[in-house]
């Protein structure tokens, strides 16, 4: 199998480089060049390493407004599903980013087309080229529309998940184990209140705050159920 030529990457991401070397170097896996006697070609490691960062703070952006009452806990858990070595390696299979990679006699024969590490690795090196070669604001559009499928349903598994009736579950409540949440104060106007509600349910106390009363308790269900989850 020959490798593809590269333009068809620029023809999936929608994006066309200035620079065609800093695209043809993200394609161009270490075992490539290591088979090449006295070769000054360079690989795509470096590339993977700025990309790496790239992908983390874009995504981190994107949660951050999407997501403008989630606390930093839940922004990593959130971020390292999106942007983990699996997840990448499914994003560069869908645009048969594997046949555009140059890999050596080895890795060929080893099905490394197919490897999840050197798709990841890969794509995170796309993703630097564009950067380098576009700006933030190029690598943020390609990037924003690669994982917004991703990001609606994480944003609908946020907004529907019911931390309330998870706690409850894990407590598998009976008698003498019940659940009480309580106002402990309100802050700001009326039109814009803060309440903050403590919850006592077992040996477990925390504390949790929202725009309304079912924010509050859900967040005190959430921290509550982080200290479960630990023990």
């Amino acid at each position: 199998m020959e490798t593809k030529d590269p333009s068809g990457i620029e023809q999936q991401l929608q994006y066309e480089f200035r620079d065609k070397n800093l695209l043809v170097e993200a394609l161009r896996h270490s075992s490539y060049v290591n088979e090449l006697a006295d070769s000054n070609l360079r690989d795509n490691e470096r590339l993977e390493f700025l990309g790496d960062a790239v992908l983390n703070l874009i995504v981190g952006h994107i949660l951050m407004h999407r997501y403008p009452d989630i606390k930093e806990g839940e922004l990593s858990r959130s971020r390292a599903n999106l942007v983990n070595e699996s997840q990448l390696a499914e994003m560069a299979r869908s645009f048969d980013l594997g046949a555009y990679i140059q890999l050596g006699r080895g890795e060929i024969q080893t099905q490394g087309r197919e490897k999840n590490s050197i798709l990841a690795d890969t794509y995170e090196a796309i993703v630097a080229a564009v950067y380098l070669d576009g700006g933030f604001d190029a690598a943020f559009k390609i990037i924003e529309a690669n994982f917004l499928q991703l990001i609606n349903a994480l944003h609908s598994a946020v907004n529907n998940y019911d931390f309330k009736s998870r706690l409850q579950e894990m407590l598998q409540v009976g008698q003498g184990s019940m659940q009480k949440y309580s106002i402990i104060r309100e802050e700001g106007p009326d039109h814009d209140k803060t309440f903050w509600i403590e919850l006592k349910a077992v040996d477990i106390e925390t504390q949790g705050s929202g725009k309304n009363k079912k924010a509050a308790e859900q967040d005190a269900a959430r921290k509550a159920l982080e200290i479960l989850e630990k023990e």
